[in-house]
């Protein structure tokens, strides 16, 4: 792309998650590209390193499921129009609607592009369409895409690209076996870490979906076959997930592993949490679109333990199948886990999803468009 572009990516808010940290890292491409980059959300705490970048928030609640969320589409096109933007990136379905409504009052001839990103298997619904209308739809995987294609029909197969996210090497730097001194790190900030037991690590947020029962479960199981392990759960403890907490809290104290297992909220030195662990789980009950953490831990050098289904099938199937288990098939996830934590199989030679493949993946994108 020789000519300066102005991108805007739509997207609730900037907190945390993957879709967050994708809406930042294309920012960031865009910005050492020399083109101009705008985000549009409600604000959060990722907004200062979204700036630090040299990219521009505006300050819009466009992710409130309110009918008052429609006043912004006003403000948007006003936005589009004023700071003449070249296209407009949705990542979530109610910014999306807002975007789409913003781009269908402005002229034909003056419309900036249209992109979405499937990040989510999300239930198929004519709300949920909005994510396959755009003139160029990224799929964060093939499972996406085979998704797209089976329950929006009539998206044009023309407008589909497959682009995965990908992780910094420089940031998931490969750790030959178990790092000591990251172990001895985890042990003294966790109580429940402290030993030598080898660790589980699940990292995810505060819900159910995120397989945390599973890895109770799992944690009991081991322990009974003379396995002694412990768990952490770095994501699990958040504010207004008490209750939640103190159901797993109970469910551990029923399984005999209370003392074993350390729910925490997220950590920001994620990649020596991998580190200090002997084997990473993802246990998603709902199958989900990608699986940055199977990639993340696998980059590390780290054994994945994963239930086969959605994007972390996909990924276990390519880079690591010795950690692929059926869904929810209890006994098969002990008797892997074991497997995996007495014979870790070797990590890839070379991690194909890499950031800058992601980056420059979705910046041919735009180019396509805008020529």
């Amino acid at each position: 792309m020789s000519a300066r572009l102005t991108v805007v990516q739509l997207l609730p808010a900037l907190e945390s998650g993957g879709v967050e940290r994708s809406t930042l890292e294309i920012a960031q491409a865009l910005v050492a590209a020399g083109h101009r980059a705008i985000v549009v959300s409600a604000g959060g705490r990722l907004v200062p390193r979204l700036r630090d970048s040299g990219a521009e928030h505006v300050a819009l609640d466009i992710g409130r499921k309110s009918l008052l969320t429609l006043r912004h589409v006003r403000t948007l096109r006003a936005l589009l129009q004023r700071e003449r933007v070249d296209i407009v990136h949705a990542r979530s379905r109610l910014p999306a609607w807002i975007g789409w409504l913003a781009l269908r009052g402005l002229p034909a001839q003056s419309r900036p592009h249209w992109v979405t990103t499937v990040h989510g298997l999300n239930s198929p619904s004519r709300y949920s369409a909005v994510m396959a209308s755009g003139e160029r739809v990224i799929c964060v995987s093939d499972t996406v895409r085979e998704y797209v294609l089976r329950h929006y029909p009539d998206t044009p197969r023309g407008h589909l690209r497959v682009i995965p996210r990908g992780i910094d090497p420089r940031a998931f730097a490969r750790v030959p076996g178990v790092d000591a001194q990251a172990r001895a790190w985890a042990g003294a900030q966790h109580p429940a870490l402290r030993g030598e037991a080898p660790v589980l690590l699940l990292p995810g947020r505060g819900t159910r979906l995120k397989g945390h029962g599973d890895a109770l479960t799992l944690l009991a199981d081991l322990k009974a076959a003379g396995c002694e392990a412990c768990l952490w759960l770095p994501g699990a403890r958040e504010a207004g997930r008490e209750a939640y907490i103190a159901e797993l809290e109970a469910e551990a104290a029923g399984l005999g592993v209370a003392d074993r297992v350390a729910f925490t909220p997220p950590t920001d030195a994620i990649a020596r949490a991998y580190a200090a662990s002997a084997l990473v789980l993802q246990l998603s009950r709902k199958p989900e679109a990608f699986g940055r953490t199977v990639v993340e831990a696998l980059g590390v050098g780290r054994p994945v333990l994963g239930w086969a289904h959605g994007g972390v099938g996909e990924l276990l199937r390519t880079l690591q199948p010795e950690g692929a288990v059926p869904p929810f098939e209890r006994d098969a996830l002990r008797a892997t886990a074991q497997r995996l934590l007495t014979h870790p199989p070797s990590p890839p030679v070379t991690m194909p999803h890499t950031l800058l493949a992601m980056q420059e993946a979705t910046l041919a994108v735009y180019a396509e468009l805008v020529h």
